[in-house]
C-alpha cells in the first residue's frame, strides 16, 4: 500500500491534469462542455451550474408558499428575510385547490394573485423557481388536487384521460401566469417544476409514465414557457432524467430528508442516515446537468398529536446544517433548494389531514416571521462563503477519506478539487460517525500550490493538533482568491471576502475557543498589524516566502490584521459572526459589510447619502465596511443618523424604545353567542339542504356499501364540518345505531338522535376513519313517530396522493355506511340530507377562497365574517363555554391602535388547554372572517396562533369568531384566551396593507 502523503500527492495532480482537459476522475468523458440551450438563451447550463445572461450563477434557493401567508403586502418582507441570508432564488408551490375549487373556474385574485409576489421577488432580487403541479403534495388538502377530482375514475397522476382533461384548465391558466413572469419576459422566474416527486407508484402498475410527464411539460410548453424543466425526485432513483427518453427533463434533480420527520427524538441522528452516494448517483443519473437538490430538508412537519415545532426545530437545527449541508457541498451541489425556508400558516382548512393549523415547519424563519432560530444565523454563514466562492461552482468532488488527508480515522474529509491548477479546493472535514459528540483531535495534510502541507504548522496553546467538535463540520479552502491575493490555506472558515473601497476584507471565523490557522499571500516586505483585538495570536513567515501564517483562538474579542497596505484580515468566533451582514448597494455591483442589527434589508446611495434598511431589536452598535469616502451621511429607516469614522470602519449608535402598546384583554371583553347546531331544534326545517340521493358514486377508491352515496365529495363537499341529517320512522323496534365515518387524521364526530347525544368521537391522531355502535334502546321511540339523526363529521382536509396508483386522495370524507337495526333483525331507512360550506363548489366567499368556510351553522350564514349583526345574540363568553353537547359560536370585536409603520409586533392568540377542567372541545378561530386556528383540546398539539398583520388590523377594529364544538355530555369551554404580544422590532420594511376581507351580508338561499 502507497503511504497515504505520497498517495494524496498522486491523485492531486491526476485530478488537476484530469480537469484542465476536461476529463473526470472516472475517466468519464461528455461532449456537453458547452452550456445547453432549451428554446431561449437566458437560462442554460452546462455540467457544473447554470448560467443566467452568460453568468455563472449558484442557485441556492428556499421554499416559500405565499398561499401560506394571504397578506400580499408582507410577501416583500420574508423575500428580503431570505436574500438577507445570501439566497438567490426562492422555490413555490402552486395550490391548485385554491384557484379551481369548482371545474372550469379557475381564479387568481386577492391573496391569490401572483403579480405581488413576482414583483416582490424582483425588488428583493429574487429568482423563482416555478412549481405548478398539477400535484402538489406540499402537506396541503389533496396535495393541491381539488376535492372534485374525487369524481374522476381514472387514475390520478397518470395517463388516464379524464384525469389529463381535468388537469388541463389549471394548467393553461397557471402556466400562462408563469410564462409572462419568466425571465425571457422580464419576470423573476428561472426554472419549472413539472409534476411533484414522480417516484413511488404502486408496484402492480407501469412506472415511471413517460407519457405522462410529457403530457405535463408539453402543457407548460403550450403555454409559452421557455425556461427549462426541472425534475425534484423524491429520491435519487433517475426518474425522467435527461437521455431518459419520452417525459424527461432538462435538469434532473432530487430531494432529500435525511432525518425524516421524529420531531420526538430531536437529538436522534440515527445511523447511516448522512447521505454518502449523492455523488456518485449524479454521475450515473445526470453527469451532464447541475447537481440539483430541489429539496433538501430545513425542518418537519408535525402531525396532529405531535410535539410541536419547536421541537422539529430542535432536530434541524444548527448543527444538522454544519453536517448535512456542508455534505451537500462536498457532493458538489449548485442548485439548492431548502424545504422549508419560511413555513406560514395552514389557514382556512388548506392543511393535509396530517397537520395542524401552525405550517412553521420548525424552519429558517419562523411562523411569525422572527428571524430568532440560531439556524438562521448559521445559514447565513454558509450561503454567504458560498456565494463569495466563485471557484466552487466549477471545482469537482472527490471521494471521501479517512486517512489521505488526517492522521484520525475518526474524522472524514471529501475534497472539492479545483479543475484547473490555480483554482481553490475546498475541503469538507466532519466526523466519520457523523453523529458523534466527542471533540476529536486531528492533523490535516492538504495539497496546495506550494506542496503539501500539514496542518497546524506551529505549536498552539491547544497543542499540535486541530479540534473538530461534535456535531461540527468545516469547510477549509486551499488557493482560494481574495481578490488577487491567495489565501493558500485556512482552518478558520471563510464568510465573505470583497473588495471594499480600497481595501480587501477577507472575514474568517471559527467556533469559540478554536484554534485556527491560515496562510495569505502578501508582498515578502509587508508588515502585519494589529488594528482591533486582545486575544492571542501569531504570525510566522519563512525567509523570504510570500505567504504570512497566522495562528489565533477565537474569542468574542474581534481580530482585525492589516496585512501590507490594503488587505484587512477580520478573525471572528462564530457568534460574533453571526452578527454581520453582507449587504449589496442597490443599483451598483458593490457591497457593503454590516454588523450589529437583527436584519438588514437593503442599502442604497442617494448623491453622498447612504441609506440602510434594517431592523433592531434592541439598541445596539452598527458598524459599516465598505463606506465610499463619498458618504458624508448616513439614513438608518429614513432616519439621519450621527456616525464616527474610526480607520475603515463607520460607526453609528442606534438607540430603541420599545413602544408602549396596548393589547385588548380578550377575558374582559363582552362575547355574543348563538347557538350553531340549530339543527338539533324540533322545528328545524332542512328543505334547502341537498338529498343524499345518489344510488352509485365515481369514487373509485372506496366502493358503495350503503343503498346511496353519503360521499361529501360527490355532492360538492370537500372542506371543513360537514353536517347529515338523517330521517327516519320509527318501527318501535329500533335497538341500535351504527355507523361509518371517516374525516381525517385526528377527526372528531356526533351523533345525536333528535336533540339527544348518542355518542361522539374524540378523535386521536391514529385514526382516519371511526366504526361505532350505540344502544338506543333508551329513546324509547314509538311507532309511527319520526326523527332524526344529526351527525356531525370533521373533515380534516383531503388525503395527499403521493403514492400513484392507489388514488389515497379519493379517500371518502363524512359518513361511509350507516344501519339502524330493530330488536328483530332488520333495519329502518334512513333518507339522508347533507351539507357543508354553504353553495360547495359555488363557494360564496371569493376573497377568502373556496375552503376557507366548513358547513357549520354560523358559517353557512357568515357570521364569521366582519359586520355580523349581533346585537339580538346573548352575552355569552367561550370562558363561561356551554354546558351541554353542541356547537356554540361566539364573536366579539376589539380596536388596535399600534405603531405598526416603525414596529413589527407579532400578535398570537393563545388558547389555555387544560381537558380536565374544560372538557373535549374542538374550536376555530375566525379573524375578520379568516380562519386562522384549529384546536383540538384532547389530541393537540397547537393552542397558540400567530395572525399576521394584515389580516389582522393593527390600526383599527377587528372581529373575532370562535366555534366551540362540546364533545362530551357535560359540555365544553375554554380555559382561558389571550391576545399577546411578541418582542417589537424597529423594522425598515414596507408599509403592511390590510387584505380585502368583505363584510357580512345577508346570503341567498343561507340555510
Amino acid at each position: 500500500m502507497k503511504s497515504p502523503l505520497l498517495l494524496l500527492v498522486a491523485i492531486h495532480a491526476l485530478l488537476s491534469c484530469a480537469f484542465s482537459t476536461g476529463g473526470r476522475p472516472d475517466a468519464l468523458i461528455w461532449e456537453f462542455a458547452e452550456k445547453r440551450q432549451s428554446g431561449q438563451d437566458i437560462v442554460t447550463w452546462d455540467e457544473h451550474s447554470l448560467f443566467v445572461h452568460g453568468e455563472r450563477v449558484l442557485i441556492f434557493s428556499g421554499e416559500f408558499h405565499p398561499f401560506r401567508l394571504p397578506v400580499p403586502s408582507l410577501w416583500i418582507d420574508v423575500l428580503q428575510k431570505i436574500r438577507a441570508l445570501g439566497f438567490n432564488a426562492v422555490s413555490f408551490y402552486v395550490d391548485w385547490a385554491l384557484l379551481e375549487g369548482k371545474q372550469g373556474d379557475f381564479t387568481a385574485e386577492g391573496v391569490f394573485d401572483f403579480k405581488p409576489f413576482f414583483d416582490a421577488a424582483k425588488e428583493a432580487g429574487i429568482y423563482l423557481i416555478a412549481r405548478p403541479g398539477p400535484y402538489i403534495n406540499a402537506e396541503v388538502s389533496g396535495g393541491g388536487f381539488p376535492g372534485w377530482l374525487q369524481r374522476v375514475r381514472g387514475v390520478l397522476r397518470t395517463s388516464s384521460p379524464d384525469f389529463l382533461n381535468a388537469t388541463n384548465h389549471y394548467m393553461s391558466q397557471i402556466c400562462k401566469i408563469i410564462a409572462d413572469a419568466q425571465i425571457t419576459n422580464g419576470g423573476p422566474i428561472i426554472l419549472l417544476q413539472p409534476e411533484n416527486e414522480y417516484t413511488e407508484a404502486n408496484p402492480y402498475m407501469p412506472f415511471p409514465d413517460g407519457s405522462y410527464m410529457e403530457y405535463v411539460i408539453q402543457q407548460a410548453r403550450d403555454a409559452g414557457i421557455v425556461i427549462p424543466p426541472i425534475s425534484n425526485d423524491a429520491s435519487p432513483q433517475g426518474y425522467n432524467a435527461p437521455g431518459t427518453g419520452e417525459g424527461e427533463v432538462d435538469i434532473y434533480g432530487h430531494d432529500g430528508y435525511p432525518l425524516g420527520f421524529d420531531c420526538a427524538h430531536p437529538t436522534v441522528w440515527p445511523n447511516g442516515n448522512l447521505p454518502t452516494t449523492y455523488r456518485a448517483n449524479h454521475l450515473k443519473q445526470s453527469p451532464n446537468t447541475p447537481y440539483s437538490i430541489v429539496e433538501f430538508q430545513a425542518g418537519s412537519f408535525d402531525p396532529w398529536g405531535g410535539w410541536g415545532f419547536e421541537q422539529c426545530s430542535a432536530l434541524v437545527n444548527h448543527e444538522f446544517e454544519r453536517v448535512f449541508y456542508k455534505n451537500n457541498y462536498a457532493a458538489g451541489v449548485t442548485i439548492y433548494n431548502l424545504y422549508m425556508i419560511f413555513g406560514g400558516t395552514n389557514w382556512g382548512n388548506l392543511g393535509h389531514p396530517g397537520g395542524y393549523t401552525s405550517y412553521d415547519y420548525g424552519s429558517v424563519i419562523k411562523e411569525d416571521r422572527t428571524v430568532t432560530r440560531e439556524k438562521y444565523s448559521e445559514l447565513k454563514l454558509e450561503v454567504t462563503f458560498l456565494q463569495s466562492s466563485p471557484g466552487y461552482l466549477t471545482a469537482i468532488p472527490g471521494i471521501s477519506s479517512t486517512d489521505i488527508y488526517t492522521d484520525n480515522p475518526d474524522i472524514t474529509v471529501t475534497p472539492v478539487l479545483a479543475n484547473n491548477t490555480d483554482g481553490a479546493s475546498f475541503f469538507v472535514i466532519r466526523h466519520t460517525n457523523y453523529s458523534s459528540f466527542a471533540s476529536t483531535q486531528y492533523r490535516i495534510t492538504l495539497p496546495t500550490s506550494e506542496g503539501n502541507i500539514t496542518i497546524p504548522r506551529s505549536f498552539t496553546n491547544k497543542g499540535d493538533s486541530l479540534v473538530l467538535n461534535g456535531r461540527d463540520s468545516k469547510v477549509f479552502v486551499t488557493d482560494y482568491d481574495v481578490q488577487g491575493n491567495k489565501l493558500l490555506y485556512s482552518t478558520a472558515e471563510v464568510f465573505t471576502q470583497a473588495k471594499l473601497e480600497n481595501s480587501t476584507i477577507l472575514v474568517l471565523y471559527a467556533a469559540a475557543d478554536d484554534v485556527a490557522e491560515f496562510s495569505i499571500e502578501a508582498p515578502p516586505d509587508s508588515e502585519v498589524k494589529k488594528i482591533n483585538g486582545e486575544g492571542f495570536y501569531s504570525v510566522t513567515k519563512s525567509g523570504n516566502s510570500r505567504f504570512f501564517t497566522v495562528n489565533s483562538k477565537a474569542t468574542s474579542e474581534e481580530l482585525v490584521l492589516q496585512i501590507g497596505d490594503d488587505f484587512l484580515c477580520y478573525f471572528l468566533d462564530r457568534n460574533t459572526a453571526y452578527n454581520y451582514w453582507v449587504t449589496d448597494v442597490e443599483n451598483t455591483d458593490s457591497k457593503l459589510i454590516i454588523k450589529g442589527p437583527y436584519l438588514v434589508r437593503s442599502a442604497s446611495i442617494e448623491t453622498d447619502e447612504l441609506h440602510i434598511k434594517a431592523d433592531f431589536n434592541a439598541s445596539t452598535s452598527v458598524k459599516i465596511i465598505g463606506v465610499p469616502g463619498s458618504i458624508t451621511k448616513l439614513f438608518i429607516n429614513d432616519m439621519e443618523t450621527a456616525t464616527e469614522t474610526r480607520g475603515h470602519e463607520l460607526f453609528a449608535n442606534v438607540s430603541i424604545t420599545a413602544p408602549s402598546i396596548t393589547i385588548p384583554k380578550l377575558a374582559e371583553l363582552e362575547w355574543k353567542y348563538i347557538d350553531s347546531l340549530p339543527e338539533l331544534g324540533e322545528d328545524y326545517d332542512d328543505s334547502l339542504w341537498v338529498n343524499a340521493d345518489h344510488k352509485s358514486t365515481e369514487n373509485t377508491y372506496q366502493p358503495l356499501l350503503a343503498p346511496v352515496s353519503t360521499y361529501a365529495s360527490d355532492y360538492g363537499f370537500h372542506t371543513g364540518v360537514l353536517l347529515y341529517r338523517g330521517h327516519f320512522n320509527a318501527t318501535g323496534n329500533e335497538a341500535n345505531f351504527s355507523l361509518w365515518a371517516e374525516g381525517g387524521s385526528g377527526f372528531a364526530s356526533s351523533v345525536f338522535l333528535d336533540d339527544h347525544l348518542v355518542g361522539s368521537f374524540a378523535g386521536n391522531p391514529a385514526n382516519e376513519t371511526f366504526q361505532g355502535k350505540w344502544d338506543i334502546t333508551w329513546a324509547g321511540l314509538e311507532a309511527g313517530t319520526p326523527h332524526v339523526f344529526t351527525v356531525v363529521v370533521e373533515n380534516m382536509g383531503l388525503s395527499e396522493n403521493w403514492v400513484i396508483g392507489y388514488d389515497e386522495m379519493k379517500k371518502p370524507r363524512g359518513i361511509l355506511g350507516w344501519r339502524l337495526e330493530t330488536s328483530k333483525s332488520t333495519g329502518t331507512p334512513i333518507t339522508w340530507k347533507l351539507t357543508g360550506n354553504l353553495g360547495g363548489e359555488d363557494y360564496r366567499d371569493r376573497a377568502r377562497g373556496p375552503l376557507n368556510e366548513g358547513g357549520m351553522f354560523a358559517e353557512r350564514k357568515g357570521y364569521h365574517l366582519p359586520g355580523t349583526p349581533t346585537e339580538s345574540w346573548v352575552s355569552h363568553s367561550p370562558l363561561e363555554g356551554i354546558g351541554l353537547p353542541g356547537i356554540a359560536f361566539y364573536s366579539t370585536t376589539f380596536d388596535l391602535n399600534l405603531p405598526s409603520d416603525e414596529w413589527d409586533i407579532p400578535l398570537a392568540f393563545s388558547f389555555t388547554n387544560d381537558t380536565d377542567t374544560s372538557g373535549t372541545y374542538r374550536a376555530q378561530l375566525y379573524v375578520n372572517g379568516w380562519q386562522f386556528g384549529k384546536l383540538s383540546s384532547n389530541v393537540g398539539p397547537q393552542s397558540v396562533f400567530p395572525v399576521p398583520e394584515g389580516i389582522l388590523n393593527y390600526n383599527g377594529s377587528n372581529y373575532i369568531g370562535i366555534s366551540l364544538w362540546a364533545l362530551e355530555q357535560s359540555g365544553a369551554k375554554i380555559p382561558a384566551l389571550e391576545l399577546v404580544a411578541g418582542v417589537p422590532v424597529w423594522t425598515g420594511r414596507e408599509k403592511v396593507e390590510l387584505v380585502d376581507s368583505p363584510a357580512w351580508k345577508e346570503r341567498e338561499g343561507s340555510y
